[in-house]
């Protein structure tokens, strides 16, 4: 498997502000993976060389993330400018055109959705995975007030004190406890374990997801993706996750959008969103194994579901 992680080949990018780091496997349609949360391109290592046998699978490091660098220092990053990021790398890499297809997760999502909106014409398919999307809860204050909490966490206590109160609120309210009572940080949880889409399955069951043998290059991954967080919880969180859709380009998408959600999600705030968009954007549901971070917690499995779903 450690082989097989590698890509075939690497490339920056020089986009407007930022260059991008990306990274390609395989050959056939395009198809692009968008991490979420502090994730990087790393984090779709073990999907991407499980459907590298159909497509040429790209990955990338959003701007201001691990090896795509800032032109200047860090700012409040916006979903229109990723997804123009996103739209230039398609070009890039299928400039004659032909179907691409794009798979988001949590913040990755949330782009995937404003790329469809905005380019129709130039995608096959999109599945937007759990995007944490406030304007689509029943209560968007709540998801307001929440991702605030967790910025203002940081500001105050750091990483561990921002994933802690992230955690607790991110539970069904009738289960969490105020946001305006943070809890005390798990020091020993947060730094070595960053929930770099967003949360856990253990947030959800109290238990661990399934481990998985982690590899040299995957260590490093993680190493980069914590340091990360920082960048995530102050200039992402909220300007993604309050984003307002455009929903009535993407119910014109001609039913190329499907909607994911976790398995093992149940009402985390992250999941709830998903039953909405889809009925409001002409969306399809599909249920991927695992819950919120299902494609690193069950990589091989949820790489078969979403290769059924791309094929259907």
């Amino acid at each position: 498997m450690a082989d097989r992680l590698a890509p075939d080949r690497a490339g920056h990018l020089e986009v407007p502000g930022a260059t991008l780091y990306h990274e390609v496997r395989g050959e056939g349609p395009l198809l692009l993976l968008l991490p979420g949360g502090s994730a990087d391109a790393g984090i779709y290592d073990r999907m991407a060389a499980r459907l590298a046998d159909r497509w040429t699978v790209a990955t990338l490091d959003p701007r201001g993330y691990s090896r795509s660098l800032l032109d200047g220092g860090p700012a409040e990053q916006r979903v229109a400018v990723q997804s123009e990021d996103a739209y230039r790398l398609i070009e890039l890499l299928a400039p004659g055109g032909g179907p691409v297809s794009v798979f988001g997760a949590s913040s990755g999502a949330i782009v995937a959705l404003d790329l469809l909106a905005r380019h129709p014409e130039r995608l096959h398919r999109v599945v937007a995975h759990e995007p944490p999307l406030v304007e689509l809860l029943p209560d968007p204050e709540r998801g307001r007030r929440l991702f605030a909490s967790v910025r203002d966490s940081f500001r105050d206590g750091g990483v561990a004190a921002a994933l802690a109160t992230m955690t607790e609120g991110l539970m069904d309210p009738d289960e969490a406890p105020a946001l305006d009572e943070p809890p005390v940080p798990d020091e020993a949880q947060a730094p070595d374990a960053p929930p770099v889409q967003g949360t856990t399955t253990a947030a959800k069951t109290g238990r661990a997801a399934e481990p998985v043998e982690q590899t040299v290059r995957e260590a490093e991954a993680v190493q980069r993706m914590h340091a990360n967080l920082p960048m995530f919880l102050e200039h992402v969180l909220c300007s993604f996750s309050g984003h307002t859709l455009d929903l009535e380009a993407l119910a014109r998408g001609g039913g190329k959008l499907v909607v994911g959600i976790g398995e093992e999600s149940g009402t985390l705030l992250t999941a709830v969103p998903g039953p909405r968009l889809a009925d409001r954007a002409g969306g399809r549901l599909v249920e991927f194994p695992g819950g919120h971070t299902g494609s690193s917690e069950h990589p091989e499995a949820f790489a078969a579901r979403l290769r059924s779903v791309l094929l259907d």
